[in-house]
């Protein structure tokens, strides 16, 4: 028996793909600021195609069925390869345009990626730039579900379907005033801030399990004063007195520059103690042209601080 050639309308797929990352079609709609009729017209077309539903219909909302999992997996990859031709053809027409989405955590911004849109702004007029602001544990599933180009954090969780394009290993240190007597020194056991209230990360970073770890193990698990998700808060608070926060330099740097505030690296036993930040992309999907000139910039600004980092623990 011969087998239909399934034909399914490009706009079918692009809808679809929406609501699988919107939830929900009203929400979706409202994405692509259309009517949410047409987008359940959209739906319905495309499971009348492929024979069967793609999803759930539940009162707590839509859920993708078997065959809508499946679609979603070949959609992401359809996508992909269409931004790859876009790409392309731009290349080839001297545009240099296109788009960038980035995903990293609150902190990152201050510098490394600031600099890094300054110098696209300067070579590359035409070429936008999205950068979205999340949680450490989400920013590999951003990549593999192709809602981000590149994902920049400390301490990633590796997975086979992310690429880490480039690493570099920072000094976890104390933040502290630049009168604490503790600047004195080129390095500090952790413990040695008994006496100090802590000022802690959130789960959303990712050097929170460190720190706890350290604190552990040095028997301060329970000292941390103040919580906060917040690079901005943590410095504020270290600034007026209350307390030091534990991190790398990354995400202080203007505070450094200014002699606002002071980072005393950290070691446990002999050894420092280090975090490890990462440039990631999806494993097996080319990276678009206008993504992979901004990945070269931000790697170049990566190198630069780390440069700097061990520049300034040697001085």
């Amino acid at each position: 028996m011969k087998r239909n050639r399934l034909r399914i309308h490009a706009a079918s797929l692009h809808y679809f793909d929406a609501v699988c990352r919107a939830g929900t079609i009203r929400e979706a709609a409202r994405r692509l600021n259309i009517a949410s009729s047409a987008v359940n017209r959209q739906i319905l077309r495309l499971e009348e195609e492929i024979g069967a539903p793609v999803f759930l219909r539940l009162s707590s909302g839509l859920r993708l069925t078997e065959a809508g999992q499946l679609l979603a997996a070949h959609i992401r990859t359809v996508l992909r390869d269409a931004e790859q031709v876009a790409s392309r053809l731009d290349e080839l027409r001297g545009l240099r345009a296109g788009h960038v989405e980035i995903a990293t955590v609150a902190g990152t911004c201050a510098c490394l990626l600031s600099d890094t849109i300054t110098q696209m702004a300067q070579d590359y007029p035409k070429i936008t730039v999205g950068v979205r602001i999340i949680d450490t544990h989400a920013i590999a599933e951003a990549i593999v579900n192709g809602d981000v180009h590149l994902g920049l954090a400390f301490e990633v969780p590796r997975q086979p379907e992310i690429h880490a394009m480039h690493v570099a290993q920072f000094p976890l240190g104390a933040v502290i005033l630049p009168q604490s007597p503790m600047v004195q020194k080129k390095i500090v056991d952790i413990s040695e801030f008994s006496e100090h209230p802590i000022i802690l990360p959130k789960e959303n970073f990712a050097n929170r399990k460190q720190v706890h770890s350290l604190l552990f193990k040095a028997g301060m698990e329970d000292w941390g004063q103040y919580e906060s998700g917040s690079i901005d808060l943590m410095k504020q608070l270290v600034l007026r007195g209350l307390g030091v926060a534990f991190m790398t330099r990354i995400g202080i740097e203007p505070e450094l520059r200014q002699g606002l505030l002071a980072h005393v690296p950290l070691m446990q036993g002999d050894m420092p103690i280090r975090s490890e930040l990462g440039l990631f992309v999806h494993a097996s999907s080319p990276l678009p042209v206008a993504a992979g000139l901004f990945a070269d910039r931000l790697m170049a600004i990566i190198d630069r601080e780390y440069e700097a980092t061990h520049t300034s623990a040697k001085e």
